[in-house]
């Protein structure tokens, strides 16, 4: 039964949100409602869960190397519930390495290894990101139980250079990890659709609620089909949806409308 499991993920399998209110620097208070919410989409067999943009501690900035200590703890324990469920789980976490820290996504696959990590490119000076962080230099595809998946943080939804580097590398999925606030969420829907539509590719894309300071955070979590189709989007509270995912779209949507064989490359690239 397993078995019979992982060879359907590539053609059709269920995909997660989940949304909340991360509490700055509470490690163990937000890893346990993670795990609240994986065990429900689990009931419901979903395979793969996105968790919001800095799901266990927020932008505790001041206290980053300590939190990138407990992130480890947080990524094992989160492996062990991947294998347990056959259920692959992504999102950002602080990573330190010498002396630099990283808004990191990991990809913890069906079988709890860690299929690949993805340091944020883009960094938001409206909140000074690039004094807390460093910014990573290469672009994340990576090979997974369920096709090729691009990675990518909060705002490098605004680049759309970026998704489509992963379109012209046959990527069949981006996931994103953010927290976008309340006030720009008309560009958190309009960016994912562009993004979705433009390179006919499926988006999964999880965003935090509540406050942080005087920051209110919209939620809206969504995943959308290579048409730009929102299959679900999970509101304004707290809380999980999933779809369907039916691979095969990503074929018939580029087949329909042929932009790749279409591109003038010779023109722009």
């Amino acid at each position: 039964m397993v078995e019979s499991k992982k060879k359907d993920l590539k053609k059709n399998f269920k995909a997660g949100v989940v949304q909340f209110d991360v509490k700055n620097g509470q490690n163990k208070a937000n890893l346990n409602t993670i795990l609240g919410y994986l065990e429900e989409l689990a009931s419901d067999n979903v395979s793969l869960a996105v968790l919001p943009e800095m799901f266990s501690c927020s932008f505790d900035n001041e206290n980053l190397s300590e939190h990138s200590k407990v992130a480890k703890k947080i990524v094992e324990r989160l492996s062990f519930f991947a294998k347990e469920n056959q259920m692959a789980i992504v999102g950002t976490l602080p990573e330190k390495e010498k002396d630099q820290i990283y808004n990191t996504m990991v990809f913890i696959d069906v079988d709890g290894k860690i299929k690949g990590r993805y340091r944020k490119l883009h960094l938001f000076r409206l909140t000074q990101e690039h004094l807390y962080y460093t910014a990573g230099n290469k672009i994340v595809i990576i090979d997974s139980s369920f096709g090729r998946i691009g990675l990518m943080i909060c705002y490098d939804l605004r680049f759309p250079e970026l998704a489509r580097s992963m379109f012209l590398k046959n990527a069949q999925m981006i996931i994103v990890s953010a927290q976008w606030p309340e006030p720009r969420k008309e560009h958190w829907r309009t960016l994912i659709k562009a993004r979705s539509i433009e390179n006919q590719i499926f988006m999964i894309c999880s965003n935090r609620t509540g406050m942080d300071a005087d920051l209110q955070f919209s939620g809206m979590s969504m995943i959308l089909d290579p048409m730009g189709t929102i299959l679900v989007e999970a509101g304004s509270d707290d809380g999980s949806a999933f779809a369907v995912i039916e691979m095969k779209r990503v074929e018939n949507a580029r087949t329909l409308i042929p932009c790749s064989t279409d591109r003038r490359h010779d023109i722009y690239g």
